[in-house]
């Protein structure tokens, strides 16, 4: 796995209860952060990462060597305005970049955890990554923020401290997985669990890697994130350089090249037992479970401002699903605001240059933060 000698990390000395019934301190999470935070410690922004993101959300991530994940988004000037604001990331627990994971070290045996590693929830990211507030002495975040898994985490926050941000940006996502999305990650746990490397999870100790299985669960993820549109209008039926088909089984369209290669990167920089426990956490998140379906019960004690986004063409996570999330919301008279972003970009689209998504944040930010202090002053 990656060198993570360049990356930050507080020892968590705290028992976390998970909601498997185990338990576990002394837990290594790793984060990063843009910014600085002022000196009335109100301006913090705690923003979640998505199933394959991490704590390098901008700038260059110094492991990897490439651009943050939201590059586009965080940033001086840009959505989250770092001359304005203190963003905070952290590397979920689950996680392969610091966080503890499945490729932690056993103490006892000084062998990665692999599959011994307990099966964590949304839930549990969350009240492990709450140790950041005190970390960093913040009382209250000015808000949270997250697309996809990360805006699952932004509704889970929310309904576990109530008082705790004034803002929530839950971006592109749901309140629950839905059967299809939990049929999509399945596709892609099978594919790395028939992988022959993968060993029951003791790869890294047994010297192999199932990067077969890994690549093709990447493959198969990544369509869910694009557009039937974005699709045929990027690759179509364009061969790869050829002019004619093969008759073959090697690359002959455009489409399977990108695949393929996406497939192939994806691998240097992420831990197979860790899409297993991630996506294995998304598929267990349901906020109305505990509230017997209500999902307006979730959110009844909460003050906070909400900003919910979606876009067009998003079929993993649909804009009927966030509007769900409004419609409960309105129903126990929250504060909440809804926007509907055109784009061909699919659910990516919260990660890609889209600029009617990232200028509505940043507007929406910028107003809000003025308006609060205002209202304070």
């Amino acid at each position: 796995m990656n060198n993570l000698s360049k990356v930050k990390s507080i020892l968590v000395k705290k028992t976390l209860k998970l909601d498997c019934g185990k338990e576990i301190s002394n837990f290594p999470l790793a984060y990063e952060t843009y910014g600085r935070l002022n000196e009335k410690r109100d301006n913090a922004i705690l923003v979640f990462h998505a199933l394959t993101g991490d704590q390098f959300a901008s700038g260059i991530n110094p492991v990897t060597n490439k651009d943050g994940w939201w590059n586009y988004a965080v940033g001086p000037n840009k959505a989250f305005d770092t001359n304005k604001f203190f963003v905070i990331c952290a590397n979920v627990i689950g996680g392969c970049m610091g966080s503890y994971g499945p490729s932690t070290l056993d103490p006892n045996t000084n062998k990665p955890l692999g599959t011994d590693f307990p099966v964590i929830t949304i839930n549990d990211m969350v009240n492990a990554q709450y140790n950041l507030l005190e970390f960093f002495k913040i009382e209250k975040l000015f808000a949270v923020a997250g697309g996809s898994m990360g805006g699952m985490q932004v509704l889970q926050f929310v309904s576990n401290f109530p008082n705790k941000t004034k803002v929530a940006l839950p971006i592109a996502c749901t309140a629950s997985h839905s059967a299809q999305n939990i049929a999509f990650n399945e596709l892609g746990r099978q594919a790395i669990m028939s992988d022959s490397n993968w060993k029951d999870g003791l790869y890294e100790e047994k010297n192999s890697n199932p990067d077969k299985g890994l690549a093709v669960a990447r493959m198969a993820a990544h369509i869910t994130y694009l557009s039937k549109k974005g699709l045929q209008e990027k690759f179509g039926r364009k061969l790869q350089e050829r002019s004619d088909l093969k008759f073959g089984f090697d690359a002959d369209f455009q489409i399977e090249s990108y695949l393929r290669y996406q497939g192939s990167v994806f691998v240097d920089r992420f831990d197979a037992n860790s899409y297993l426990y991630i996506t294995r956490a998304m598929d267990y998140f349901d906020l109305t479970k505990k509230f017997n379906g209500n999902l307006s019960k979730a959110f009844e004690k909460t003050k906070t401002k909400f900003f919910v986004i979606s876009f067009t063409s998003d079929w993993l996570y649909p804009t009927s699903e966030n509007r769900d999330i409004v419609i409960a919301l309105n129903a126990i008279g929250a504060e909440v605001s809804f926007v509907e972003i055109k784009s061909d970009k699919g659910h990516d689209s919260f990660l890609l240059d889209v600029p009617d998504f990232l200028n509505t944040i940043k507007n929406y930010l910028n107003a809000t933060f003025l308006e609060l202090n205002e209202t304070r002053i």
